[in-house]
């Protein structure tokens, strides 16, 4: 399991805790989407194709008990791997990854996990408002990030995770909040390499981000 130990939380201190995403946070019913770069699908003799071009992408929303809520989103990425790759289902048959005509059965020995992090409305429709709560440094650095390589319901840890690359950038010029008196509102960048040699294309790896009492505060999969 990719646990970020104590001093990456605070460079990482908001890796947060995405992975294993699970139940709503204080009744808070978080959603998630993993999906290729194109989910359209040519639909031919009963079959679907889904191309691969740019990566897997994910987005999943999130919540600090009590505190705000957030939104996380990403993709999966390796050099050249995704370009040109396909998925077909087809009707009572096994589904198979092509590259043109070649079968690829498994993930290239590494890829390169990316992220944003930045705070989102709990409510469908809610207003801008002086009383909403935004994302703080303080929430961000509260939450654990564990990754894990999920096949059928089982779960096993992503190990030798590597950080690449982390920061955390305004969401609005800092001269311009001050102007208007407005809240600091920032978004966190997180970059990862993962080793995934050996690991089968149908695997999914899942993100999970728990708070300090270990409670899930969000949770997505990128899956093909």
């Amino acid at each position: 399991m990719c646990i970020l130990p104590g001093n990456l939380r605070t460079l990482i201190a908001a890796v947060l805790a995405l992975a294993a995403h699970a139940l709503p946070v204080h009744a808070y019913a978080a959603t998630s989407v993993s999906s290729p770069a194109v989910r359209g699908a040519a639909f031919r003799e009963k079959q679907h194709v889904w191309n691969y071009d740019g990566g897997v992408f994910f987005v999943t929303d999130g919540a600090i008990e009590g505190g705000p809520c957030f939104r996380l989103s990403g993709r999966l990425t390796a050099p050249e791997f995704f370009n040109g790759l396909k998925r077909i289902d087809r009707l009572n048959a096994d589904t198979v990854f092509l590259r043109g005509s070649r079968v690829v059965t498994q993930f290239p020995d590494e890829l390169r996990l990316q992220f944003v992090v930045f705070d989102f409305p709990c409510n469908v429709g809610e207003k801008a408002s002086p009383e909403r709560k935004h994302l703080t440094r303080e929430d961000v650095s509260s939450l654990h990030l564990a990754l894990y390589w999920k096949r059928g319901v089982d779960m096993r840890p992503a190990e030798n995770v590597t950080v690449a690359g982390f920061s955390v950038n305004p969401l609005v010029p800092p001269e311009l909040a001050h102007e208007h008196h407005l809240q600091e509102r920032l978004e966190w960048t997180y970059v990862f390499l993962v080793p995934s040699q050996g690991v089968p294309l149908t695997d999914s790896l899942v993100l999970v981000v728990r708070n300090r009492e270990g409670r899930i505060a969000a949770r997505v999969a990128a899956r093909l």
